[in-house]
């Protein structure tokens, strides 16, 4: 099951969710949305302990966690 779900067309890949995780499961995705922007995408790995930060930081309330 996927621990967090992000909206990619809500996300403006500002980076800050991939600042704060600590387990370096969000990344940066080579595709654009339809604003233009590069959107972080969650790279499913046991290092996700749902902490919420990415969560916690993201200005465009585009993700979403799951425990």
């Amino acid at each position: 099951m996927e621990k967090v779900k992000i909206n990619s067309e809500k996300c403006k890949g500002c980076l800050l969710c991939v600042s704060v995780c600590p387990g370096n499961c969000i990344k940066v995705s080579d595709r654009i949305n339809k604003l233009g922007h590069k959107f972080v995408v969650f790279s499913e790995n046991e290092k996700c302990k749902s902490c919420g930060f990415c969560f916690l930081m993201c200005p465009d309330t585009a993700i979403e966690v799951y425990k």
